[in-house]
């Protein structure tokens, strides 16, 4: 197994403020970096911190492409039935599957009881979406059929409809 990563080792506070000075920094400057962590108690090297801050960089180029992803599914998705839902479940459990394929992942730094829960709502977030889109095809396939039905009695008996036709009309149609 790899040696555990310096930067994985600082303190969370420490952590958070390196990732907070690598999106500002635009990912680059970790000579300075490196530095201004040494003032703060951690000695990182520049190598060290351009390892950590070219896979964050990855993960966050990552992270802004999906959510460009989920923005068009948005714009481009009327949401009749559930489809933006269920494009966005289907891009969360790409992301999932991603990150269980990861070979660089440390396996103590995920918390699996956690994921399979994750896994598991996500399952059931997509079945309740196909049973809210079948109810949904279903409700509006009962209210064509009332504007069917409606449209039909109000049609008069004239022109060779006659009450026979109309009821030939509802049998072909369903609407019994």
């Amino acid at each position: 197994m790899p040696k555990r990563s310096t930067v994985d080792a600082l303190p969370r506070e420490l952590k958070e403020w390196l990732d907070d000075e690598l999106v500002k920094r635009g990912f680059s400057d970790y000579v300075a970096l490196a530095i201004d962590l040494k003032a703060k108690g951690a000695a990182i090297s520049k190598s060290s911190l351009h390892r950590y801050g070219s896979k964050f960089e990855e993960r966050m180029a990552q992270l802004k492409a999906s959510t460009e992803q989920a923005r068009a599914i948005v714009a481009a998705s009327p949401d009749n039935e559930g489809a933006m839902s269920e494009a966005l479940v289907r891009l969360t459990q790409e992301k999932m599957f991603a990150i269980l394929m990861d070979l660089e992942i440390d396996p103590k730094k995920i918390d699996l009881t956690k994921f399979s829960r994750s896994v598991a709502d996500m399952t059931r977030s997509a079945v309740s979406q196909k049973r809210w889109a079948a109810e949904a095809r279903a409700e509006a396939r009962r209210e064509l059929l009332e504007e069917q039905r409606a449209k039909l009695e109000a049609m008069p008996n004239k022109g060779g409809v006659t009450p026979d036709t109309k009821a030939a009309i509802r049998e072909a149609l369903g609407i019994v």
